[in-house]
Order: C-alpha cells, then structure tokens, then sequence
C-alpha cells in the first residue's frame, strides 16, 4: 500500500469514526482497520542455485 492510500484510508477511518453526521457502519470500521494494520511483506529472497550432488552453502 502507498503513502497516499495509507493516507485515504486513514482519512476514511477518521471520518467514520469522529463525524457526528456520518452514520457508523461497523463492517467498514473493520474492513479499513484490517487492511492499515496488514504489515507489507518483502518479496523472497531468489533461491540459490545449487548444482546436481551438492549441498547449499550456509551463509
């Protein structure tokens, strides 16, 4: 998630949870709090390549 959709997605919580004139609606709340507090992975790590009869090396 970018910056700018942590951003939004905050502004929406906001919004939903501090304006009086906004109507609650507790399926949103969670949705949005699920997808901020999802931790970004980072991509794996590319295999070794290994040849035929030899064992990886520790690193």
């Amino acid at each position: 998630m970018t910056e700018r959709e942590m951003d939004q997605k905050l502004a929406e919580l906001d919004r939903l949870l501090n304006d009086p004139e906004t109507k609650m609606d507790a399926h949103k709340v969670w949705s949005l709090l699920a997808e901020i507090s999802r931790p970004s992975l980072p991509l794996p790590a590319a295999p070794r390549a290994t040849f035929p009869g030899t064992a990886p090396r520790a690193s």
